[in-house]
């Protein structure tokens, strides 16, 4: 069996256009999931109304998730005609010692283990990868990516807006993942360092860009045996 532990952070002080939901499924089971609201677009409304309907839902399967997902995204375009009540969705499950993942955008998903990671969700080197140009509201027909992999004590799994990822290279994030000995500890580290970034308004190496100020909302999971 398979236990994990759990730490957020947010600051929404540049849109307040981010959301998120923690939600115990029961038996050690777990829903994470990020929602970033597209600016502009009614975003804070869409990603806290996806929110709420996740945390109201029952949730048993990752089809419980779909259906909320997909229910909201017709009602956001029958409103909105896909320009208005946009947001991202980046959510991981946890369920039989496997994490599902899936996602619509670029908020990004992060598996990290001692010798490994992988990105699951958002942007790779400037690139998306699939999904991550569709969000929620955008098309009468809501595109999701799925994937889903074995879980083992010791795996580390942070789901995050991109205003994490488009402030720290992802180098500096799983270096941070790795030594935390805590999921406080890890939070706490990522948030200093964003803001050190964005104090001193650097060009960030190898990403092509400045640092930028905007919301910041992660979910850090650390799993151990039970």
């Amino acid at each position: 069996m398979i236990a994990s532990t759990y730490a957020t952070f947010q600051d929404n002080s540049s849109h307040g256009e981010d959301s998120f939901l923690v939600k115990d499924l029961g038996n050690g089971c777990f829903l994470d999931v990020i929602l970033d609201g597209v600016t502009g677009h009614g975003g804070e409304e869409a990603s806290t109304s996806v929110a709420k309907a996740l945390d109201a839902a029952t949730i048993n399967s990752l089809e419980d998730v779909v259906k909320v997902l997909e229910d909201m995204n017709a009602e956001f375009f029958q409103v909105g005609g896909g320009r208005f009540l946009l947001t991202t969705v980046s959510a991981t499950m946890y369920q039989g010692d496997r994490i599902y993942a899936i996602n619509a955008g670029d908020s990004p998903i992060y598996h990290v283990r001692a010798d490994s990671h992988q990105q699951l969700a958002g942007r790779v080197g400037g690139l998306l990868r699939p999904g991550g140009t569709k969000v929620i509201g955008g098309d009468a027909k809501l595109t999701l990516y799925h994937t889903e992999l074995d879980t083992e004590p010791g795996d580390r799994l942070i789901v995050a807006s991109d205003g994490v990822s488009d402030n720290l290279h992802v180098s500096q994030l799983v270096d941070i993942i790795r030594k935390a000995s805590s999921t406080e500890e890890a939070a706490q580290m990522v948030k200093a360092l964003i803001d050190l970034h964005l104090e001193q308004g650097l060009a960030p190496e190898l990403m092509g860009a400045r640092y930028r100020h905007d919301d910041q909302t992660a979910i850090f999971r650390f799993f151990s045996a039970s």
